[in-house]
């Protein structure tokens, strides 16, 4: 280097450098930040030391000779060397362009034990950028590494090759902190501690642990985002846009008709550590519209198998929970899940409409799911179960449905009761999944006016879906809009529509009867009385009976409708109308039920 360069020099000169190689990876607005994070971690950290400091009170006599004695020795330590050698690279490491450089100590300090080595380096490894600037001790023998360490990349699953650590896929990071590294016979044990970063538009903080260990190495910490962009996650399951996956390097594309991620799994990485790190995202940021607040995770590796135990959403005053298991050891991939959907306010499900501030009722739920496959469109195309959900004492309008961004709801909600709130006493749901197909085996929702259900199937594997919804008034009233509706198509493009052979018998029946008596005409538009209240107190007890789903690859068992669907509570309930199934004949033959002890309150509580 021509001249001894102090260590604090090359330290503030790597900051700079760093911080510059983040803007370009995150953003100016992004690196400033990032800036922000480390200033204020030292603050705190600072802070922190004043008040452990205050706390321990004056020192005694004895303790300040002590400390005397203390400083003298470390007085009369030597200082670290200076750096006096520098090195560059340049070439490719297994098809991957490498190009850095750095600074270490001169050659005589190697041969001193008793000094730690300053060592400096910067290096772009393809797309990733890492960067270090500290000090070894006893480098012959690699017996300690302290350094501060930066890192910058296009995605963190691309330090896999260099780590050993299979990382999920994410948007553009940055990150620093402190690399402490104690070198073992038993296994080396390297901790990244208190560290901050940036994800995409996300902070990230924490520490994590890599422990050399047989017969996988092992990976420990805990992870917190004071604000996490909701959109950020979506690299993760395959869910961000083609251009995102392109910029990370993904070679397969998403279909442009399939909704559901069709990215595999690098399930091959998985057998690669064991893990165990807790991920707390405090406050998310999303679109206005979504109501999820927070999330916190548990995430366990274990021999190939990923587990979320659980995958946890505050959502509308509630949660939404799941525990998963991915068992990436089996080919291919074999899945379980159960979700459990508790205490979801309504009015709070669309926070920005005022009028659902007034709204009652919460929305429970549970399902049961196990499938085969590498990939989420996979697994969604081969899953096993049931999904069961109920909504109790709410208040519903169209003009929710359009906050929510729900077109096939709002459509089918105007088509149903046009433009006017409607209260819902009770609503249940229960699909049977068989091979990636939802299956209606109860679906039924009880206003004020009227009781609509719903037959048909969700085809997973397609995407498709074909839907006939079935209303049923009470009382004796003309109605115009209330035909059987359809909801067809795939998922990014349904189609909603009424039934044409339900309105053609009724339109034929109003001209028919035009010619014998003009009078007559309004008889095919007066609906009678053939459904009463739906049995809630029933209909709640079997939801809260808990779904079940087989082993992963094995079909889930058929299941009949429950018996009070075809009593006289709800007359053709079960399967009425023009889309009437096999199973929904079944039902109405069936007795009826007894009655069930459960309520609402106890639902709740539950």
């Amino acid at each position: 280097l021509g001249q001894p360069v102090p260590i604090g020099d090359v330290m503030k000169q790597q900051e700079q450098a760093s911080r510059k190689s983040s803007a370009q990876v995150v953003g100016k607005s992004g690196a400033t930040k990032l800036h922000k994070q480390v200033e204020a971690k030292q603050v705190e950290a600072s802070a922190a030391s004043s008040a452990a400091a205050a706390s321990s009170g004056p020192a005694s006599p004895a303790s300040t000779s002590a400390n005397t004695g203390t400083t003298s020795q470390q007085k009369s330590k030597p200082s670290a060397p200076l750096y006096g050698l520098g090195w560059t690279v340049k070439g490719t490491y297994k098809k991957t362009a490498v190009s850095g450089s750095g600074k270490v100590g001169g050659v005589l300090a190697l041969q001193d034990t008793t000094r730690p080595f300053p060592v400096q380096a910067d290096v772009k490894i393809g797309d990733m950028h890492i960067a270090l600037a500290g000090t070894v001790t006893a480098p012959a023998h690699l017996a300690v590494l302290d350094v501060k360490l930066w890192l910058q990349g296009v995605s963190m699953a691309h330090l896999f090759p260099l780590t050993g650590v299979p990382l999920p896929e994410t948007p553009p990071y940055a990150t620093e902190g402190r690399l402490v590294g104690q070198f073992k016979a038993e296994g080396n044990v390297f901790k990244y501690a208190n560290f901050t970063g940036r994800v995409g538009e996300s902070d990230v903080n924490g520490s994590v642990v890599y422990e050399g260990r047989k017969p996988r190495p092992f990976v420990s910490g805990e992870l917190v985002s004071h604000l996490l962009q909701f959109s950020d996650l979506a690299p993760i399951i395959g869910a961000d846009s083609n251009a995102s996956k392109a910029k990370r390097g993904e070679q397969s594309k998403q279909p442009s008709d399939k909704a559901l991620p069709t990215e595999a799994f690098k399930t091959d990485r998985w057998t690669a550590v064991d893990a165990d790190v807790k991920f707390t995202g405090r406050r998310i940021i999303k679109n206005p519209d979504l109501p999820i607040t927070d999330l916190y995770t548990h995430v366990v590796m274990t021999d190939g198998v990923l587990a979320f135990e659980p995958l946890k959403f505050g959502v509308a005053g509630g949660s939404l929970a799941s525990n998963i298991h991915l068992d990436g050891s089996a080919a291919p991939l074999k899945g379980s899940m159960s979700t459990q959907a508790r205490h979801l306010k309504l009015k709070q499900l669309f926070p920005n409409v005022k009028t659902m501030q007034s709204a009652l009722g919460e929305v429970n739920g549970d399902a049961a799911l196990s499938a085969t496959g590498n990939s989420p469109a996979a697994l969604a195309a081969t899953s096993n179960g049931e999904v069961k959900a109920l909504i109790t004492e709410g208040t519903v309008s169209r003009l929710y449905m359009e906050a929510a961004g729900l077109n096939v709801a709002n459509v089918v909600y105007e088509k149903l009761f046009g433009k006017r709130d409607v209260k819902i006493n009770c609503a249940a749901t229960d699909f049977v999944v068989t091979n990636g197909v939802l299956e209606s085996r109860v679906f039924a929702l009880d206003t004020d006016d009227a009781v609509i259900n719903m037959d048909g199937h969700i085809d997973l594997r397609t995407e498709q879906m074909d839907l006939g919804i079935h209303p049923h008034t009470k009382g004796l009233r003309v109605i115009s809009l209330r035909s059987p509706l359809y909801v067809q198509g795939t998922f990014k493009k349904p189609r909603v529509g009424v039934n044409a052979g339900a309105l053609a018998v009724r339109g034929g029946a109003v001209v028919g009867l035009g010619l014998i008596n003009p009078l007559a005409v309004l008889l095919p538009l007066i609906a009678p009385s053939n459904n009463k209240p739906l049995p809630c107190t029933q209909m709640l007890a079997d939801i809260r009976t808990a779904p079940s789903a087989p082993p992963a690859g094995q079909q889930q068992r058929a299941k009949a409708a429950p018996a009070y669907m075809s009593s006289g509570a709800t007359g053709s309930a079960a399967g009425s109308g023009s889309g009437d199934s096999a199973r929904g004949q079944a039902a109405r033959k069936a007795p009826p039920a007894s009655p069930a002890p459960a309520s609402a309150a106890q639902y709740r509580g539950g």
